[in-house]
């Protein structure tokens, strides 16, 4: 497996394009991404848990009863959600984005990402879509262009690829995503467009995408807030000419090896460009009784507002990780957790059976002044692993969100 350029237009068939519209007063952003396929996909989605769901969620779940997809049309600045008319607009964007490609509406998704119920105008993304499908590309600047597109908070842009083989056949897979704040996945804001050339069935795309995003999205959080307009997309052209996969197999594994690939990257983008982000933080848990208690506490460690306020301040306070632990709600022996803070500088045990340990203050401070953090805790009661991906917690988050709408 290899990884390459081109996020969502690695894959054969794709073309991508974004551009400001007018949605977003800032012209210097662009708020209106185009993704097609020049093919009819097998699709599949997953969704947010969050009872008020964006009204494009709805609209993506009814146009993919049938497993099929040709476009995605997205854009940034209003969230469409909590809108009388949500429904209606959602729906006009696809039949207007469908018209402008030559395709049925109900071939297209939709997506929106920014304020609460605040109404989508449509007259802006009706004016913009001739020259929208008209810059369409099927390069690295096609997706690039788009993914700027979808972006709010985010500060920079998330997108991977990578190519492996199925059946003999070289196949690609790749993906954007947008998500800095409101990320707590429960199925973050956070949309997750992601493309492949490999031949499968919608049944086991759903399958692989179901299953992928227990271990990566919802173990990903910023600040404890499920979006309302959470989204992961996934479409495949079958263009690379494999055999199709339409059953669990090797062929199946590796393409679930693929998009794991794909879709941790994108993890860690997401949580290293948290709003306000200066770390990235990484815990890994081994030794739980189970991989349910694994996640609980892999969770519970990097949602903790204590932690992360002591990740931000370079300060080894082992005691809240310890914390964490005890009210993540798994069963643990206390008496055998241990602690190891990890990055580039090097690392430091902390706690050795559920106690604090001599350690140089020093030297784990220049261990966590480092961009990417990793708190690496051992349990001693059996044999299963979880990973989970946050980020510190800083006075700009406050500063962000004190003034998001205004």
């Amino acid at each position: 497996m290899k990884i390459i350029e081109g996020g969502v237009c690695a894959a054969k068939g794709f073309s991508a394009n974004g551009l400001w519209c007018g949605i977003r007063k800032n012209k210097t952003k662009k708020d209106l991404a185009l993704i097609v396929c020049e093919v009819p996909c097998t699709a599949a989605a997953v969704y947010t848990a969050n009872l008020v769901k964006g009204a494009p969620l709805i609209v993506n779940q009814a146009h993919l009863r049938d497993g099929r997809a040709q476009a995605v049309i997205c854009n940034s600045g209003i969230a469409n959600t909590c809108n009388a008319d949500g429904i209606e607009v959602a729906e006009k964007m696809a039949e207007l984005a469908g018209q402008a490609l030559g395709l049925p509406a109900a071939d297209v998704l939709v997506g929106s990402t920014g304020v609460i119920g605040q109404p989508l105008p449509v007259a802006p993304i009706a004016a913009a879509l001739p020259e929208l499908a008209a810059g369409l590309s099927a390069d690295a600047a096609g997706s690039d262009r788009a993914e700027a597109a979808i972006m709010t908070t985010d500060t920079q842009p998330k997108s991977v690829a990578v190519a492996f083989e199925l059946d003999g056949k070289v196949c690609h897979l790749g993906g954007i995503a947008k998500g800095s704040g409101m990320i707590h996945p429960n199925l973050a804001t956070m949309l997750v467009y992601l493309t492949t050339d490999a031949a499968i069935s919608a049944e086991m795309l759903q399958a692989a995408l179901s299953e992928d995003v227990r271990h990566t999205f919802n173990m990903t959080s910023v600040d404890g807030d499920t979006s309302t307009n959470d989204n992961v997309i996934l479409m495949a052209s079958g263009l690379a000419g494999n055999t199709p996969v339409t059953a669990p197999g090797g062929d199946f594994d590796t393409f679930m090896r693929a998009l794991n690939t794909v879709t941790v990257a994108l993890c860690r983008m997401i949580a290293g460009d948290g709003e306000g982000a200066t770390r990235l933080l990484e815990c890994s848990v081994t030794g739980a009784a189970d991989e349910a208690a694994a996640k609980k506490i892999a969770k519970a460690v990097i949602c903790s507002s204590l932690v992360k306020a002591a990740m931000f301040g370079a300060d080894a306070n082992w005691g809240r990780v310890l914390c964490a632990i005890g009210y993540a709600g798994a069963p643990v022996d206390v008496s055998r957790v241990a602690v190891t803070f990890r990055s580039a500088a090097g690392e430091v045990l902390v706690c050795e059976n559920g106690s604090g340990v001599a350690f140089s203050e020093e030297e784990a401070k220049a261990i966590l002044l480092e961009k990417e953090i990793d708190i690496v805790i051992a349990l001693g009661d059996g044999d299963a692993s979880a990973t989970a991906w946050g980020c510190d917690l800083t006075y700009d988050y406050v500063k962000i969100n004190g003034d998001y709408r205004t």
